[in-house]
Protein backbone atom coordinates (compact mmCIF):
# COMPACT_ATOMS: atom_id res chain seq x y z
CA UNK A 1 0.00 0.00 0.00
CA UNK A 2 1.17 3.51 -0.75
CA UNK A 3 -0.27 6.54 0.99
CA UNK A 4 -0.92 8.79 -1.99
CA UNK A 5 -3.43 10.89 -0.14
CA UNK A 6 -2.09 14.18 1.04
CA UNK A 7 -0.54 16.85 -1.15
CA UNK A 8 -1.57 15.05 -4.35
CA UNK A 9 -4.46 17.32 -5.27
CA UNK A 10 -3.15 20.82 -4.63
CA UNK A 11 -5.18 22.26 -7.47
CA UNK A 12 -8.39 20.98 -5.86
CA UNK A 13 -7.47 22.45 -2.50
CA UNK A 14 -6.74 25.85 -4.00
CA UNK A 15 -9.99 25.76 -5.92
CA UNK A 16 -11.84 25.13 -2.68
CA UNK A 17 -9.96 27.94 -0.98
CA UNK A 18 -11.01 30.43 -3.67
CA UNK A 19 -14.62 29.28 -3.75
CA UNK A 20 -15.93 32.32 -1.85
CA UNK A 21 -15.16 35.89 -1.02
CA UNK A 22 -16.91 36.48 2.28
CA UNK A 23 -16.28 40.21 2.61
CA UNK A 24 -19.59 42.02 3.25
CA UNK A 25 -21.55 38.75 3.05
CA UNK A 26 -24.39 38.67 5.58
CA UNK A 27 -23.61 35.70 7.81
CA UNK A 28 -26.02 34.57 10.53
CA UNK A 29 -24.59 32.26 13.21
CA UNK A 30 -27.59 30.26 14.41
CA UNK A 31 -26.57 29.00 17.84
CA UNK A 32 -23.38 30.35 19.41
CA UNK A 33 -23.39 27.69 22.12
CA UNK A 34 -20.93 27.12 24.94
CA UNK A 35 -18.58 24.52 23.43
CA UNK A 36 -16.47 26.88 21.31
CA UNK A 37 -17.45 25.86 17.79
CA UNK A 38 -19.79 28.79 17.25
CA UNK A 39 -17.20 31.23 18.62
CA UNK A 40 -14.49 29.90 16.28
CA UNK A 41 -16.76 30.21 13.23
CA UNK A 42 -17.88 33.71 14.22
CA UNK A 43 -14.28 34.87 14.70
CA UNK A 44 -13.25 33.42 11.33
CA UNK A 45 -16.04 35.23 9.48
CA UNK A 46 -15.30 38.47 11.31
CA UNK A 47 -11.70 38.17 10.17
CA UNK A 48 -12.97 37.72 6.58
CA UNK A 49 -14.80 41.07 7.03
CA UNK A 50 -18.23 39.47 6.75
CA UNK A 51 -21.28 41.12 8.31
CA UNK A 52 -21.85 38.76 11.23
CA UNK A 53 -25.00 38.45 13.30
CA UNK A 54 -25.41 35.90 16.13
CA UNK A 55 -28.78 34.54 17.16
CA UNK A 56 -29.34 32.10 20.00
CA UNK A 57 -32.20 30.99 22.24
CA UNK A 58 -29.92 31.58 25.22
CA UNK A 59 -29.62 35.05 26.72
CA UNK A 60 -26.56 37.30 26.75
CA UNK A 61 -26.02 36.32 30.39
CA UNK A 62 -26.18 32.61 29.57
CA UNK A 63 -23.69 33.04 26.74
CA UNK A 64 -21.30 35.34 28.58
CA UNK A 65 -18.38 32.82 28.60
CA UNK A 66 -18.60 32.48 24.81
CA UNK A 67 -19.24 36.16 24.08
CA UNK A 68 -16.04 37.09 25.92
CA UNK A 69 -14.08 35.11 23.30
CA UNK A 70 -15.51 36.94 20.28
CA UNK A 71 -12.79 38.98 18.56
CA UNK A 72 -14.85 41.72 16.98
CA UNK A 73 -18.27 43.30 17.17
CA UNK A 74 -20.97 41.10 15.65
CA UNK A 75 -24.60 42.11 15.92
CA UNK A 76 -26.39 40.14 18.65
CA UNK A 77 -29.97 38.84 18.55
CA UNK A 78 -30.18 36.70 21.69
CA UNK A 79 -32.90 35.20 23.83
CA UNK A 80 -34.86 33.93 20.81
CA UNK A 81 -34.94 33.89 17.01
CA UNK A 82 -36.52 36.54 14.77
CA UNK A 83 -37.69 35.55 11.25
CA UNK A 84 -36.37 38.89 9.94
CA UNK A 85 -32.79 37.82 10.74
CA UNK A 86 -33.16 34.69 8.61
CA UNK A 87 -34.66 36.65 5.72
CA UNK A 88 -31.66 39.02 5.99
CA UNK A 89 -28.92 36.38 5.76
CA UNK A 90 -26.86 35.32 2.73
CA UNK A 91 -25.39 32.41 4.69
CA UNK A 92 -26.74 30.70 7.82
CA UNK A 93 -24.31 28.68 9.95
CA UNK A 94 -26.42 26.02 11.61
CA UNK A 95 -25.30 24.97 15.07
CA UNK A 96 -25.23 21.15 15.40
CA UNK A 97 -28.07 21.29 17.93
CA UNK A 98 -30.47 23.01 15.50
CA UNK A 99 -32.93 20.51 13.92
CA UNK A 100 -33.07 20.23 10.13
CA UNK A 101 -36.79 21.01 10.06
CA UNK A 102 -36.41 24.34 11.87
CA UNK A 103 -38.95 26.82 10.52
CA UNK A 104 -36.27 29.51 10.68
CA UNK A 105 -33.97 27.54 8.38
CA UNK A 106 -36.87 27.16 5.97
CA UNK A 107 -37.32 30.95 5.93
CA UNK A 108 -33.64 31.39 5.08
CA UNK A 109 -33.79 28.78 2.32
CA UNK A 110 -36.84 30.33 0.68
CA UNK A 111 -34.98 33.66 0.58
CA UNK A 112 -32.03 31.98 -1.17
CA UNK A 113 -29.61 31.72 1.74
CA UNK A 114 -27.00 28.97 1.91
CA UNK A 115 -27.29 26.70 4.95
CA UNK A 116 -23.92 25.50 6.20
CA UNK A 117 -22.47 24.11 9.39
CA UNK A 118 -18.86 24.19 10.57
CA UNK A 119 -18.16 20.81 8.97
CA UNK A 120 -19.50 21.61 5.50
CA UNK A 121 -17.57 24.88 5.41
CA UNK A 122 -14.40 23.19 6.61
CA UNK A 123 -14.66 20.45 3.98
CA UNK A 124 -15.16 23.03 1.22
CA UNK A 125 -12.28 25.25 2.32
CA UNK A 126 -9.72 22.57 3.19
CA UNK A 127 -10.82 19.95 0.63
CA UNK A 128 -12.14 16.50 1.58
CA UNK A 129 -9.02 14.78 0.20
CA UNK A 130 -7.03 15.58 3.35
CA UNK A 131 -9.71 14.69 5.87
CA UNK A 132 -9.85 11.60 8.07
CA UNK A 133 -13.38 11.60 9.49
CA UNK A 134 -14.34 9.60 12.58
CA UNK A 135 -17.89 8.90 13.72
CA UNK A 136 -19.80 6.39 15.82
CA UNK A 137 -22.03 6.36 18.88
CA UNK A 138 -19.20 5.44 21.23
CA UNK A 139 -15.45 5.90 21.06
CA UNK A 140 -15.15 8.53 18.35
CA UNK A 141 -13.29 11.07 20.51
CA UNK A 142 -10.78 8.52 21.75
CA UNK A 143 -10.35 6.99 18.29
CA UNK A 144 -9.86 10.37 16.62
CA UNK A 145 -7.29 11.38 19.23
CA UNK A 146 -5.46 8.06 18.92
CA UNK A 147 -5.29 8.43 15.14
CA UNK A 148 -3.91 11.94 15.57
CA UNK A 149 -1.28 10.85 18.12
CA UNK A 150 -0.14 7.97 15.92
CA UNK A 151 -0.03 9.54 12.47
CA UNK A 152 1.72 12.71 13.60
CA UNK A 153 4.75 10.50 14.13
CA UNK A 154 4.99 10.67 10.32
CA UNK A 155 2.87 13.70 9.39
CA UNK A 156 4.26 16.39 11.69
CA UNK A 157 1.67 19.03 10.78
CA UNK A 158 -1.42 16.92 11.37
CA UNK A 159 -4.44 18.61 13.00
CA UNK A 160 -7.18 17.26 15.26
CA UNK A 161 -10.61 18.76 15.81
CA UNK A 162 -14.32 18.62 15.21
CA UNK A 163 -16.81 17.53 17.83
CA UNK A 164 -14.03 17.66 20.43
CA UNK A 165 -14.72 20.60 22.74
CA UNK A 166 -11.03 21.48 23.02
CA UNK A 167 -10.50 21.80 19.25
CA UNK A 168 -13.27 23.41 17.16
CA UNK A 169 -12.52 23.10 13.45
CA UNK A 170 -12.32 26.82 12.79
CA UNK A 171 -9.87 27.40 15.63
CA UNK A 172 -7.07 25.99 13.46
CA UNK A 173 -8.32 26.31 9.89
CA UNK A 174 -5.87 29.05 8.91
CA UNK A 175 -2.92 26.99 10.15
CA UNK A 176 -4.26 23.91 8.36
CA UNK A 177 -4.26 25.85 5.08
CA UNK A 178 -0.48 26.32 5.34
CA UNK A 179 0.26 22.58 5.17
CA UNK A 180 -0.71 19.53 3.12
CA UNK A 181 -0.78 17.08 6.04
CA UNK A 182 -3.97 15.28 7.12
CA UNK A 183 -6.71 16.65 9.35
CA UNK A 184 -8.48 14.28 11.75
CA UNK A 185 -12.07 15.29 12.49
CA UNK A 186 -14.53 13.81 14.95
CA UNK A 187 -17.89 14.11 13.18
CA UNK A 188 -21.24 13.93 14.95
CA UNK A 189 -24.47 12.80 13.32
CA UNK A 190 -25.43 16.49 13.25
CA UNK A 191 -22.32 17.39 11.24
CA UNK A 192 -23.01 14.47 8.92
CA UNK A 193 -26.62 15.49 8.23
CA UNK A 194 -25.42 18.63 6.44
CA UNK A 195 -22.44 16.92 4.84
CA UNK A 196 -24.84 14.34 3.39
CA UNK A 197 -27.09 17.03 1.94
CA UNK A 198 -24.05 18.36 0.08
CA UNK A 199 -22.74 14.97 -1.02
CA UNK A 200 -19.54 15.19 1.02
CA UNK A 201 -17.68 12.32 2.68
CA UNK A 202 -14.04 12.29 3.85
CA UNK A 203 -11.32 10.50 1.90
CA UNK A 204 -10.73 8.21 4.90
CA UNK A 205 -13.80 7.39 7.01
CA UNK A 206 -13.80 5.59 10.37
CA UNK A 207 -17.07 4.22 11.76
CA UNK A 208 -16.56 2.92 15.32
CA UNK A 209 -20.02 1.46 16.11
CA UNK A 210 -23.72 2.28 16.29
CA UNK A 211 -26.00 2.04 19.34
CA UNK A 212 -29.31 3.72 20.24
CA UNK A 213 -28.70 7.41 20.92
CA UNK A 214 -30.19 10.85 20.22
CA UNK A 215 -33.64 9.31 19.76
CA UNK A 216 -35.05 12.51 21.24
CA UNK A 217 -33.91 14.14 17.98
CA UNK A 218 -34.32 11.34 15.42
CA UNK A 219 -37.61 9.56 14.77
CA UNK A 220 -36.06 6.11 15.09
CA UNK A 221 -32.80 4.17 14.82
CA UNK A 222 -33.10 4.04 11.04
CA UNK A 223 -33.07 7.83 10.75
CA UNK A 224 -30.13 8.10 13.17
CA UNK A 225 -28.24 5.40 11.24
CA UNK A 226 -28.84 7.15 7.92
CA UNK A 227 -27.29 10.33 9.27
CA UNK A 228 -24.21 8.41 10.41
CA UNK A 229 -23.83 6.58 7.10
CA UNK A 230 -23.11 9.87 5.35
CA UNK A 231 -19.53 9.47 6.52
CA UNK A 232 -18.97 6.94 3.71
CA UNK A 233 -22.04 7.31 1.50
CA UNK A 234 -20.33 9.62 -0.99
CA UNK A 235 -16.96 7.89 -1.05
CA UNK A 236 -15.63 6.42 -4.29
CA UNK A 237 -13.77 3.17 -4.89
CA UNK A 238 -10.54 5.11 -4.37
CA UNK A 239 -11.52 6.08 -0.82
CA UNK A 240 -11.12 4.14 2.45
CA UNK A 241 -13.58 2.98 5.07
CA UNK A 242 -12.46 1.57 8.42
CA UNK A 243 -15.44 -0.11 10.05
CA UNK A 244 -16.36 -2.37 12.97
CA UNK A 245 -16.97 -6.06 12.24
CA UNK A 246 -18.32 -6.72 15.76
CA UNK A 247 -21.23 -4.28 15.72
CA UNK A 248 -24.34 -5.63 13.98
CA UNK A 249 -25.25 -2.28 12.45
CA UNK A 250 -21.82 -1.42 11.06
CA UNK A 251 -21.35 -4.98 9.81
CA UNK A 252 -24.36 -4.53 7.53
CA UNK A 253 -23.42 -0.98 6.50
CA UNK A 254 -19.85 -1.92 5.69
CA UNK A 255 -20.78 -4.76 3.39
CA UNK A 256 -22.78 -2.34 1.24
CA UNK A 257 -20.08 0.35 1.02
CA UNK A 258 -18.30 0.83 -2.31
CA UNK A 259 -15.05 2.22 -0.86
CA UNK A 260 -12.00 0.11 0.07
CA UNK A 261 -12.91 -1.56 3.36
CA UNK A 262 -10.66 -2.28 6.33
CA UNK A 263 -12.48 -4.16 9.06
CA UNK A 264 -11.51 -4.25 12.74
CA UNK A 265 -12.59 -6.86 15.28
CA UNK A 266 -11.88 -8.02 18.82
CA UNK A 267 -13.41 -11.42 18.17
CA UNK A 268 -12.61 -12.46 14.61
CA UNK A 269 -9.47 -12.87 12.58
CA UNK A 270 -10.35 -12.84 8.90
CA UNK A 271 -9.00 -12.80 5.39
CA UNK A 272 -10.32 -9.29 4.74
CA UNK A 273 -7.99 -6.33 5.12
CA UNK A 274 -7.98 -4.83 8.59
CA UNK A 275 -6.91 -5.31 12.22
CA UNK A 276 -7.85 -7.95 14.76
CA UNK A 277 -6.94 -9.56 18.08
CA UNK A 278 -5.22 -12.92 18.44
CA UNK A 279 -3.92 -14.22 21.79
CA UNK A 280 -3.96 -10.72 23.32
CA UNK A 281 -1.97 -9.29 20.45
CA UNK A 282 -3.14 -6.76 17.88
CA UNK A 283 -2.41 -7.63 14.25
CA UNK A 284 -2.88 -5.87 10.95
CA UNK A 285 -3.53 -7.66 7.63
CA UNK A 286 -2.99 -5.71 4.41
CA UNK A 287 -4.35 -8.40 2.09
CA UNK A 288 -0.96 -10.09 1.68
CA UNK A 289 0.72 -10.43 5.03
CA UNK A 290 -0.19 -10.37 8.71
CA UNK A 291 1.98 -8.26 11.02
CA UNK A 292 1.97 -7.90 14.78
CA UNK A 293 1.56 -4.29 15.93
CA UNK A 294 1.52 -4.57 19.75
CA UNK A 295 0.24 -6.70 22.59
CA UNK A 296 -2.25 -5.88 25.31
CA UNK A 297 0.37 -5.35 28.04
CA UNK A 298 1.51 -2.23 26.17
CA UNK A 299 -1.95 -0.60 26.35
CA UNK A 300 -2.50 1.94 29.13
CA UNK A 301 -6.21 2.69 28.59
CA UNK A 302 -8.57 0.18 30.18
CA UNK A 303 -11.57 -1.59 28.70
CA UNK A 304 -12.52 -3.83 25.80
CA UNK A 305 -14.13 -0.85 24.07
CA UNK A 306 -10.75 0.88 23.99
CA UNK A 307 -9.20 -2.14 22.30
CA UNK A 308 -11.68 -1.54 19.48
CA UNK A 309 -10.67 2.11 19.35
CA UNK A 310 -7.02 1.13 19.02
CA UNK A 311 -7.83 -1.40 16.29
CA UNK A 312 -9.54 1.29 14.24
CA UNK A 313 -6.61 3.68 14.70
CA UNK A 314 -4.15 0.98 13.67
CA UNK A 315 -5.95 0.55 10.34
CA UNK A 316 -5.68 4.26 9.53
CA UNK A 317 -2.04 4.36 10.54
CA UNK A 318 -1.01 1.41 8.39
CA UNK A 319 -2.97 2.71 5.38
CA UNK A 320 -0.87 5.86 5.76
CA UNK A 321 2.30 3.77 6.15
CA UNK A 322 3.06 4.74 9.73
CA UNK A 323 5.49 2.09 10.96
CA UNK A 324 4.44 -0.55 13.52
CA UNK A 325 7.17 0.77 15.82
CA UNK A 326 5.71 4.29 15.73
CA UNK A 327 2.19 2.92 16.28
CA UNK A 328 3.46 0.95 19.26
CA UNK A 329 5.15 3.99 20.80
CA UNK A 330 2.09 6.22 20.37
CA UNK A 331 -0.40 3.70 21.78
CA UNK A 332 1.86 2.77 24.70
CA UNK A 333 2.10 6.42 25.76
CA UNK A 334 -1.60 7.24 25.34
CA UNK A 335 -3.33 7.65 28.69
CA UNK A 336 -6.86 8.38 27.52
CA UNK A 337 -9.06 11.47 27.49
CA UNK A 338 -10.64 13.52 30.23
CA UNK A 339 -14.21 12.60 31.18
CA UNK A 340 -13.84 9.02 29.88
CA UNK A 341 -13.14 6.58 32.73
CA UNK A 342 -10.84 9.26 34.11
CA UNK A 343 -9.49 8.45 37.57
CA UNK A 344 -10.20 11.79 39.24
CA UNK A 345 -8.72 10.87 42.62
CA UNK A 346 -8.06 8.10 45.13
CA UNK A 347 -9.06 9.28 48.58
CA UNK A 348 -9.09 7.23 51.80
CA UNK A 349 -8.76 4.06 49.74
CA UNK A 350 -11.72 4.93 47.48
CA UNK A 351 -11.24 5.50 43.74
CA UNK A 352 -13.38 8.18 42.11
CA UNK A 353 -13.90 7.84 38.34
CA UNK A 354 -15.28 10.56 36.06
CA UNK A 355 -17.04 8.96 33.08
CA UNK A 356 -19.47 11.78 32.32
CA UNK A 357 -19.16 11.18 28.56
CA UNK A 358 -21.17 7.98 29.04
CA UNK A 359 -24.45 9.63 28.02
CA UNK A 360 -26.13 6.36 26.94
CA UNK A 361 -26.72 2.99 28.64
CA UNK A 362 -24.11 1.42 26.36
CA UNK A 363 -21.52 3.88 27.63
CA UNK A 364 -22.26 3.07 31.27
CA UNK A 365 -22.30 -0.65 30.42
CA UNK A 366 -18.75 -0.36 29.04
CA UNK A 367 -17.62 1.38 32.24
CA UNK A 368 -19.15 -1.27 34.50
CA UNK A 369 -17.61 -4.09 32.45
CA UNK A 370 -14.22 -2.42 32.78
CA UNK A 371 -14.31 -1.65 36.53
CA UNK A 372 -16.78 -4.21 37.84
CA UNK A 373 -16.00 -7.18 40.08
CA UNK A 374 -18.95 -9.44 40.81
CA UNK A 375 -17.32 -10.87 43.95
CA UNK A 376 -16.52 -7.49 45.49
CA UNK A 377 -19.67 -5.72 44.28
CA UNK A 378 -18.04 -2.48 45.37
CA UNK A 379 -19.21 0.22 42.92
CA UNK A 380 -21.30 3.20 43.99
CA UNK A 381 -22.80 4.44 40.73
CA UNK A 382 -23.81 8.06 40.19
CA UNK A 383 -26.11 8.12 37.16
CA UNK A 384 -29.26 9.45 35.58
CA UNK A 385 -30.44 12.71 34.09
CA UNK A 386 -32.56 13.66 31.12
CA UNK A 387 -34.01 11.22 28.61
CA UNK A 388 -32.64 10.87 25.07
CA UNK A 389 -35.48 8.67 23.87
CA UNK A 390 -33.49 5.45 24.29
CA UNK A 391 -35.71 2.34 24.68
CA UNK A 392 -36.30 0.82 28.10
CA UNK A 393 -34.71 -2.48 27.03
CA UNK A 394 -31.30 -0.79 26.82
CA UNK A 395 -31.72 0.40 30.41
CA UNK A 396 -32.69 -3.14 31.37
CA UNK A 397 -29.33 -4.34 30.00
CA UNK A 398 -27.66 -1.68 32.13
CA UNK A 399 -29.74 -2.66 35.17
CA UNK A 400 -28.54 -6.26 34.93
CA UNK A 401 -24.90 -5.14 35.17
CA UNK A 402 -25.68 -2.63 37.91
CA UNK A 403 -27.20 -5.48 39.92
CA UNK A 404 -24.09 -7.57 39.29
CA UNK A 405 -21.41 -5.00 40.12
CA UNK A 406 -22.88 -2.19 42.26
CA UNK A 407 -23.61 -1.86 45.96
CA UNK A 408 -25.51 1.42 45.64
CA UNK A 409 -26.93 3.79 43.02
CA UNK A 410 -27.40 7.55 43.25
CA UNK A 411 -29.69 9.01 40.60
CA UNK A 412 -30.02 12.62 39.48
CA UNK A 413 -33.48 14.03 38.90
CA UNK A 414 -34.75 13.44 35.36
CA UNK A 415 -36.88 11.29 33.07
CA UNK A 416 -33.88 9.19 32.08
CA UNK A 417 -33.38 8.36 35.75
CA UNK A 418 -36.89 6.92 35.89
CA UNK A 419 -35.90 4.41 33.21
CA UNK A 420 -32.81 3.41 35.21
CA UNK A 421 -34.86 3.12 38.40
CA UNK A 422 -37.38 0.90 36.65
CA UNK A 423 -34.56 -1.44 35.57
CA UNK A 424 -33.29 -1.91 39.16
CA UNK A 425 -36.43 -3.09 40.98
CA UNK A 426 -35.33 -6.75 41.08
CA UNK A 427 -31.87 -6.21 42.58
CA UNK A 428 -32.43 -4.85 46.10
CA UNK A 429 -29.81 -2.16 45.79
CA UNK A 430 -29.40 0.84 48.07
CA UNK A 431 -30.98 3.53 45.89
CA UNK A 432 -31.05 7.30 46.35
CA UNK A 433 -33.08 9.15 43.73
CA UNK A 434 -34.07 12.65 42.59
CA UNK A 435 -30.73 14.23 43.47
CA UNK A 436 -30.62 17.84 42.26
CA UNK A 437 -26.92 18.74 42.48
CA UNK A 438 -23.49 17.20 42.02
CA UNK A 439 -22.46 18.30 45.51
CA UNK A 440 -25.31 16.25 47.00
CA UNK A 441 -24.42 13.25 44.83
CA UNK A 442 -20.73 13.30 45.76
CA UNK A 443 -21.55 13.88 49.42
CA UNK A 444 -23.89 10.89 49.55
CA UNK A 445 -21.39 8.70 47.69
CA UNK A 446 -18.60 9.65 50.11
CA UNK A 447 -20.78 8.78 53.10
CA UNK A 448 -21.48 5.32 51.61
CA UNK A 449 -17.97 4.49 50.42
CA UNK A 450 -15.55 2.28 52.31
CA UNK A 451 -11.93 1.43 51.61
CA UNK A 452 -11.44 -0.38 48.26
CA UNK A 453 -14.80 0.88 46.94
CA UNK A 454 -15.24 2.71 43.62
CA UNK A 455 -17.39 5.80 43.11
CA UNK A 456 -18.26 5.95 39.43
CA UNK A 457 -19.95 8.85 37.65
CA UNK A 458 -21.29 7.16 34.51
CA UNK A 459 -24.69 8.73 33.93
CA UNK A 460 -26.15 6.78 30.94
CA UNK A 461 -28.25 9.90 30.33
CA UNK A 462 -27.94 13.43 29.00
CA UNK A 463 -27.07 16.35 31.27
CA UNK A 464 -29.80 18.81 30.23
CA UNK A 465 -31.53 20.59 33.10
CA UNK A 466 -29.06 20.26 35.97
CA UNK A 467 -25.83 21.06 34.11
CA UNK A 468 -24.69 23.27 31.21
CA UNK A 469 -23.52 20.18 29.33
CA UNK A 470 -21.93 16.79 29.99
CA UNK A 471 -18.45 18.27 30.48
CA UNK A 472 -19.75 20.74 33.05
CA UNK A 473 -21.18 17.71 34.85
CA UNK A 474 -17.78 16.00 34.80
CA UNK A 475 -15.91 19.17 35.79
CA UNK A 476 -18.19 19.63 38.81
CA UNK A 477 -17.61 16.02 39.85
CA UNK A 478 -13.82 16.32 39.52
CA UNK A 479 -13.70 19.63 41.42
CA UNK A 480 -15.79 18.29 44.31
CA UNK A 481 -13.77 15.07 44.54
CA UNK A 482 -10.49 17.02 44.62
CA UNK A 483 -11.91 19.11 47.48
CA UNK A 484 -12.79 16.10 49.65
Amino acid sequence: MKSKFFGQKEEIRLKCLRMDNFENKKVLIMGLGLHGGGVAVANWFLKQKALVKITDLKTEQDLAPSLKKIKGKPELALGGHDPKDFAWADIVIQNPGVPRDSIFLQIAKTRGARIENEATLFFKIIGRDRIIGVTGTRGKSTTATLIFEIIRKKYKNTFLGGNLVSAPMFSFIESALTTKDPVVLELSSWHLENLGEMGLSPRIAVFTNLYPDHLNRYKNMEEYALAKQNIFKFQSQDDYLIINWDNPYTLVFGRAAKSKKFWFSRHHSFDSMGSFVDEKNIYFFDGNKKEKILDFKDIKIAGEHNVQNILAAVCVARILEVSPADIHRAVASFGGLDHRLELAREYEGVKYYNDTSATTPDGAIAALKTLGNAQKKNIILIAGGSDKGIPQEKFSELGELVGKYCKAVILFEGKGSEKIKKSLTAYGLQLTAKIKSMSDAVGIAKSMAKESDIVLLSPACASFGLFKHEFDRGDQFRTLVLEL
